[in-house]
């Protein structure tokens, strides 16, 4: 019996015997060595929780009650209606409150009462104990009176 080594020594050389290259056959002698690379580590999975990593949005009231305001100050962001405007307040596209009037900023909480056929009557109302009252916050400026200054009106 041969010894293992020149077993495989001797398939080697019949393989290498039967393949042709560009040039011709491969010389009997000559062994092709593959060279394999193994992994030295373990590779690492990959996680699924990506998200978070975002900044806030930073909505909130940005003035405080009492605060002096001009036309076009933001007074609240909000994603949902939180605050309410009231009077000399607008509101934007995207929900924020905005003084329309040079003036004082004050915040006002008044009953809430749906109207009978409103969906806030049939959804809400039923739900809340008996005796419970809803309110809403209103936002509103009070202007400040322009002492010295008038207005030009056309003469009818």
């Amino acid at each position: 019996a041969l010894p293992i080594s020149d077993l495989a020594s001797g398939v080697l050389r019949s393989l290498c015997c039967e393949f042709q290259t560009a040039k011709g056959l491969l010389a009997p002698a000559s062994l092709i060595a593959v060279q394999t690379r193994c992994a030295s580590k373990k590779s690492g999975g990959s996680s699924k929780n990506h998200g978070g990593k975002s900044p806030g949005k930073r909505y909130g009231t940005k003035k405080r009650d009492g605060d002096i305001v001009h036309a076009g100050n933001i007074l609240a962001t909000q994603r949902l209606i939180r605050w309410h405007p009231g009077a000399h307040v607008g509101i934007g596209r995207n929900k924020n409150l905005f003084a329309l009037e040079e003036g004082t900023v004050r915040f006002t909480k008044e009953v809430y009462i749906p109207a009978p056929d409103s969906p806030d009557s049939t959804q809400i109302i039923c739900r809340l104990p008996k005796g419970a009252v809803l309110y809403k916050t209103f936002i509103s400026v009070v202007p400040t009176t322009q002492e010295g200054r008038f207005k030009l009106v056309d003469v009818l």
